[in-house]
């Protein structure tokens, strides 16, 4: 049986098809990954106490390696398919998945079940696996937390399995390079590989809420809102680090 550290779900890893992990290392506190970080050598702590990660070659997104798997569910539902959301088989999701789970036997896994969504009616339970520790630390940190008496009870609607260095083939796998993001939203899976950048774990998880919440009424936008003196709302929009976290809180929309 598999040594497992921390809190684990009752629903385990083998319900996503893995099997032979080494350790499962279960939804650790912030502390607890700095020392797994550390111990592994993934990262260094600097004179704040933040972990510094060395992500290259990728230290950005990879827009043209992302994919969603073309299938029923979003013919019934389309997707806005263009040069960011290209189709990629069944198959293909298929022998990529195979190539992730036989890759994380006998490895080490980290999991942390979150949550994505802050209304309770529009609440999706996500589970963030990964090989390595700080960027489970990373999702620890971007994602809501279940409360620690409901973690045994979790049971992901969607999943997203991070192997920064596996690399697809562009031959057999049909992906532009080795970095692959696919989005699978029939088994509500997606799979992350080929890139250390963190922030594919985040844009991923933005981009099954964007689709997802449409579907029930609701509009969703990439921006921040500041709450007024009289409840008044003010929205603001913009790219990522352009200010839009900066706004000052009592700005009032008329």
């Amino acid at each position: 049986m598999n040594e497992k550290v921390g809190v684990p779900s009752n629903f385990g890893l083998e319900n996503h098809g893995l099997k032979g992990q080494k350790k499962e290392f279960w939804n650790l506190s912030p502390s607890a990954l700095v020392e797994e970080v550390l111990f592994r050598k993934e990262g260094l702590l600097g004179d704040t106490g933040a972990v510094i990660i060395n992500t290259q070659p990728c230290t950005g997104r990879s827009p043209n390696d992302k994919f969603i798997v073309k299938d029923s569910t979003v013919q019934n539902d389309p997707v806005y398919w263009g040069k960011t959301n290209k189709p990629i088989t069944p198959e293909q999701f298929d022998r990529l998945y195979g190539k992730v789970t036989t890759y994380l036997q006998g490895r080490d896994v980290f999991v942390q079940d979150m949550l994505s969504g802050a209304h309770p009616d529009y609440q999706l339970p996500i589970r963030i696996i990964t090989e390595n520790a700080w960027q489970s630390l990373f999702a620890h940190n971007l994602f809501l937390r279940v409360p620690a008496d409901q973690l045994h009870q979790q049971v992901p609607q969607f999943t997203l399995i991070a192997v920064p260095e596996l690399e697809a083939d562009t031959v057999t796998d049909g992906t532009n390079s080795g970095v692959f993001i696919v989005i699978h939203f029939g088994k509500r899976i997606v799979l992350v590989g080929g890139s250390r950048y963190a922030g594919e774990i985040k844009k991923s998880i933005f981009s099954v809420m964007n689709y997802l919440m449409p579907l029930q009424g609701v509009l969703s936008m990439h921006c921040s809102a500041n709450l007024g003196e009289d409840g008044d709302v003010a929205l603001f929009f913009g790219l990522s680090g352009t200010g839009r976290q900066l706004c000052h809180p009592i700005l009032i929309a008329n």
